[in-house]
């Protein structure tokens, strides 16, 4: 019997090979997709599932003004020793720094180093390959390295005790260990380089957020009334003095200003769930879990595609196989034995599907991984049993209904050649093309809004310009951390720099900044105005830089030198900075920062994109370098504006400068600010082009689909076409009959997706700040486009049967 089955199908194979490949490619397509998302969901759930204290770990976030913030004040401590909800805490920053390590003369720019208090291994238990997590961080002249850097300097040797120099200071090596499993935090170099001074320094200050801090907490039933305790604290400490120093009530200043609310945040959140934005919160950054569900259900939906062109060819290639059906039961052969054959033979043409599938993603993940910006490899002891599951899936779904379909055909109708006109068979095929057109139209018009929502983020006016603008990154090599160093060996060097840059021929202008476009700033604090506060960025910058990224004045003037006051009390703000602040006339009006300072506003500038254009504007306190020394160590790159003709001439004379005069070790890396910007929306840009690509790959599984049953619907009706075409009909007249019941099942599968594929891509385009209102263009687009390829496919087949020799099908009449 088994014999039989088998000959039975390589008999079909052999008189269908057209459509056997239809349905193989159609398959393997739809199961790479799968494939392709179950090997991004796996790698984005994966991160922090190793740590035994993801559950129990948590950060502090502030929402102060409607705006999340990870970073909170340096006092917070010394109110969690001895209470009984907190087992520790461990501050530290939220971000890596670039710094040179240099050990017996080689030297390595490392990328990821990470300063922290001596409990980070408390908190992120990475196996050590020597050492120990205990003694790591000992004291601030130790150093904790990863196993990549321990193969780049230090090869089989034991590293323990040996002194290497990292940035300007000399540390000892006192712990090995491995950080290639999935974590928020990551870092390839760890140390606690004078973080505790930083910490006691900050210990009276409640306004000015810099720390990322971490706790521990004893039960996760305690989560709540830390939250609370800290928003107590904030109150006594914060929302009291200004309710004092406005002479109003404690409950007046809540009502009209709120409270810093509190939120603790579990690691095992971090990566998929968290409530912060993507450009800042960890080091590793934050998963985008909008995009991945978008990802998983659209391959879901593509799969589900391949199967309903499966099944709907299954179905209509039954209509060659009644016979054989009726025959075999008649022989004897049970209902039960008709529907083994059939999802055998399924089992069979998923199996090479899955090979295929499997030869295409080894193929395409190089481009894939690309589109990701990823590293995914595909193991196949990690997802055998997802890739199990979707190989039962198949089968059950692609098999086992056409084989219960094509076993309930009735004998004695099938061999008196009535089947043809079963009423239920033309229905069902029917349905599933209908269903295949809804998907498809989905598609093409979900591309179209995406594509023009992020047209609109990437030719939106930002507010400055970059396109001739380089940020050199810039190593400080003295003690970052000290005020007193920053407010005379940075504004040296800087000047020093600034001076010999700007006579570098095809250099304009010179000038640097505490934040980054795209990345936005790295603190803020409190400004209050009367009875109004806002918590507005930092913005520390030196004269002229306003200027050179051509940011407008609403009104008032720029920095300058010729006023003394620029550099110590005067301040420009932005527009969104006076709108919360309610400040009528703004120019000469004083606000006062949190720790007690007042500042003259000399100006006010025009709003403008800094973290990205699909973020809401944020209020803004612009201040010189001079004023608040401690925000300069921030400052990580300069400026420069460069002339376009000879650029190249131009960069290659300010690396060879940057190379002998500014950092013989450290490497010269620049970047244009347009194209760094570029990278703040580029999460959107990759769903545009996943969107797009996917959106072919889905039109190619339905005109599959189309064709094969085009061909299997037009070559059931050649007899009838050749009788039409003896009587006199023309041409045109046999293609219009023969294509317009595609067009109306265009139609209805168009007007099936109208209301999905609104209502989910005005959902997603409430994540943006600066959106686009869905026209009519794309559902123009998406139905002409869809009927056009409907009719190619449809009119070409038909055209090549309105060709054939009548007497083919009539001779036997």
């Amino acid at each position: 019997m088994l014999k039989n089955w088998i000959n039975i199908f390589f008999y079909h194979i052999k008189n269908n090979k057209l459509f056997t490949v239809l349905n193989v490619l159609g398959l393997a397509i739809g199961i790479a997709g799968l494939i392709f998302a179950t090997l991004y969901w796996n790698d984005e759930q994966s991160y922090n599932e190793w740590n035994p204290e993801k559950n129990n770990i948590h950060m502090v976030i502030n929402k102060v003004n409607n705006e999340q913030w990870p970073y909170t004040v340096g006092t917070l401590g010394k109110y969690f020793d001895g209470d009984p909800n907190i087992e520790s805490y461990n501050y530290s920053f939220n971000w890596y720094d670039s710094e040179l390590f240099s050990y017996n003369g080689k030297k390595q720019k490392i990328e990821k180093a990470f300063n922290t208090q001596s409990k980070f291994f408390d908190y992120f238990p990475f196996p050590f390959i020597f050492g120990n997590d205990k003694n790591a961080l000992k004291d601030d002249s130790s150093i904790a390295i990863s196993e990549k850097i321990y193969k780049i300097f230090f090869n089989n040797e034991n590293p323990i005790g040996k002194q290497i120099k990292f940035g300007k200071n000399f540390y000892t090596v006192n712990g090995v260990y491995k950080n290639e499993m999935k974590s928020s935090f990551a870092p390839d170099v760890v140390l606690t380089d004078n973080f505790k001074k930083i910490i006691t320094k900050n210990l009276d200050q409640w306004e000015t957020f810099n720390f990322c801090l971490l706790l521990k907490l004893k039960t996760n039933a305690s989560k709540e009334a830390v939250e609370r305790k800290i928003e107590k604290l904030f109150i006594e400490n914060v929302i009291k003095k200004e309710a004092n120093e406005a002479n109003i009530t404690l409950e007046q200043q809540i009502k009209e200003h709120g409270i810093v609310a509190i939120h603790l945040e579990t690691l095992s959140d971090a990566r998929l769930n968290s409530e912060l934005n993507e450009n800042w919160g960890y080091p590793e950054g934050i998963g985008n879990y909008q995009y991945l569900i978008i990802t998983v259900v659209l391959s879901i939906l593509i799969m589900i595609l391949s199967i309903v062109n499966y099944v709907n060819l299954a179905n209509a290639s039954a209509i060659k196989r009644a016979k054989e059906v009726g025959m075999r039961k008649i022989l004897g052969a049970s209902r039960r034995n008709i529907i083994a054959q059939f999802i055998s033979e399924t089992i069979i043409i998923v199996l090479v599907s899955i090979l295929f599938a499997l030869v295409i993603v080894e193929i395409s993940l190089p481009f894939y991984n690309e589109l990701l910006e990823k590293d995914l490899k595909m193991y196949g002891s990690e997802f055998y049993l997802q890739l199990l599951f979707i190989f039962g899936i198949v089968v059950f779904l692609g098999g086992f209904f056409p084989a219960l379909y094509i076993s309930s055909f009735e004998t004695q109708k099938v061999l008196k050649g009535n089947f043809n006109r079963s009423k239920m068979g033309i229905w069902f095929r029917n349905s599933m093309l209908v269903f295949q057109f809804a998907i498809a139209v989905f598609f093409i018009i979900g591309s179209t809004i995406v594509y023009q929502q992020v047209s609109h983020l990437t030719n939106k006016n930002l507010g400055f310009k970059g396109d001739k603008i380089i940020e050199i990154d810039y190593l400080k090599k003295f003690d970052t951390h000290s005020d007193e160093s920053y407010q005379n060996e940075f504004l040296r060097d800087y000047l020093r720099i600034k001076d010999r840059l700007a006579k570098v021929k095809g250099v304009s202008q010179v000038a640097t900044g505490n934040f980054s476009f795209g990345k936005g700033a790295r603190s803020s604090r409190d400004y209050l105005y009367q009875n109004a506060n806002v918590q507005g960025l930092n913005m520390a910058v030196d004269f002229g830089m306003l200027e050179m990224m051509d940011i407008k004045l609403k009104e008032g003037r720029y920095f300058n030198n010729k006023y003394a006051s620029d550099t110590i009390n005067n301040v420009i703000i932005n527009e969104t900075a006076v709108r919360i602040l309610g400040i009528r006339q703004p120019i000469g009006k004083e606000i006062v920062s949190g720790d007690g300072e007042k500042l003259k506003i000399i100006s006010v500038v025009k709003d403008f994109n800094l973290r990205g254009p699909q973020e809401k504007k944020a209020p803004m306190i612009f201040v010189h370098l001079k004023t608040f020394p401690l925000m300069a160590q921030n400052v990580n790159s300069i400026f420069v504006k460069v002339n376009t003709a000879n650029i190249e001439n131009t960069i290659n004379d300010i690396e060879q400068f940057w190379t002998t005069k500014v950092d013989t070790e450290y490497p010269f890396s620049y970047e244009f600010v347009d194209k760094k910007y570029a990278r703040s929306y580029k999460e959107y840009v990759k769903q545009k082009n996943l969107f797009s690509l996917l959106n072919v790959v889905v039109i190619v599984i339905a005109l599959f689909g189309l064709f094969a049953l085009a061909s299997y619907s037009i070559e059931r009706r050649m007899k009838e076409i050749a009788i039409r075409k003896t009587l006199g009909a023309e041409t045109n007249v046999l293609l219009i009959e023969l294509s317009k019941q595609y067009i109306l099942y265009c139609i209805i599968g168009f007007l099936i997706a109208l209301f999905p594929v609104y209502y989910l891509l005005n959902k997603w385009l409430e994540n943006f700040a600066y959106r686009i209102e869905i026209s009519i263009f794309p559902f123009v687009i998406g139905f002409v486009a869809l009927l056009f390829l409907t009719l190619v496919v449809v009119l070409s087949r038909a055209y090549q049967a309105t060709r054939v020799d009548v007497l083919k099908y009539l001779k036997y009449e």
